[in-house]
């Protein structure tokens, strides 16, 4: 009776094996045989139904299978994005990166070049990151320098594109963060005692990074520094400029370099 029992438990799993194996051929199969315009409704409805993996699938196959024509550069486009959803920003910046130089005159080519900034925007944003809000200035920023670039690239090529305003709102926040970055640099060699370098990297904020938050701090690093290293001149013209455009800063309260942070206040980007 045992022998019986165990032996119809084995055909059991064997059909359930079976069944399972004949599934993976029929998927593969589909991925196969399909033509290209079922193959990019299959993807494209995937894409839009949030399975991910399945428009990943199916676009990639599909650019393999038929590398040239109009479903293959929407395929490319979809792919890339499907990626950059599903965090696999590495793939997704070299797909889209493949697709601008492969198709430079395609007629969604301006999306390609604004879903590339996105991608670096978005490079180093985990799902901590995202959730924790890490200061991001205080992170490596190739990226975000990067992601600057794409904008500004999209804009000068197509600045009647339908993505520019939104790419001019993020080049700004980004701006900004590249220039707390700088600003930290800045407040690190004050604390330090490296006066000279304080004063030199306030500059280039000043100068690279105008009407940005971080001038108001840059201008006071400017004056603390130059008094200490007894430049009274420049010390009383950056005292001058910081008391007509900050009147309010902390340091005309005799708090600051103390607590340099507390009042920083940077509008986050709203996608």
């Amino acid at each position: 009776m045992r022998f019986v029992t165990l032996s119809r438990l084995g055909l059991i799993l064997f059909a359930v094996l079976l069944a399972s194996c004949h599934r993976g051929e029929a998927k593969k199969e589909a991925t196969e045989t399909l033509p290209v315009d079922q193959m990019y409704s299959v993807a494209k409805a995937a894409l839009e139904d949030g399975n991910l993996s399945k428009a990943i699938q199916y676009d990639q196959r599909l650019i393999a299978r038929f590398p040239f024509g109009a479903y293959t550069e929407q395929a490319t486009l979809d792919l890339a994005y499907a990626q950059y959803k599903s965090d696999k920003r590495e793939d997704a910046y070299s797909t889209i990166n493949r697709f601008i130089k492969t198709y430079p005159a395609q007629k969604h080519v301006d999306y390609a070049y604004y879903l590339r900034g996105v991608i670096n925007f978005d490079r180093d944003r985990g799902f901590l990151d995202r959730y924790a809000n890490q200061d991001m200035s205080k992170r490596d920023q190739a990226h975000t320098l990067q992601s600057f670039e794409d904008f500004n690239d999209l804009l000068t090529r197509f600045p009647d594109s339908r993505y520019s305003d939104d790419a001019r709102q993020r080049m700004v926040y980004l701006r900004n963060i590249l220039a707390r970055g700088q600003l930290n640099i800045a407040e690190f060699y004050l604390r330090e005692g490296a006066y000279v370098a304080a004063a030199n990297r306030a500059k280039d904020i000043i100068e690279r990074y105008p009407r940005t938050p971080a001038v108001g701090d840059a201008l006071a690093i400017q004056v603390v520094s130059y008094k200490k290293l007894g430049q009274d001149k420049l010390a009383a013209d950056s005292e001058r400029v910081l008391k007509l455009n900050y009147p309010n800063h902390p340091y005309f309260a005799g708090n600051w370099p103390k607590y340099p942070h507390w009042w920083w206040r940077m509008i986050p980007f709203r996608g």
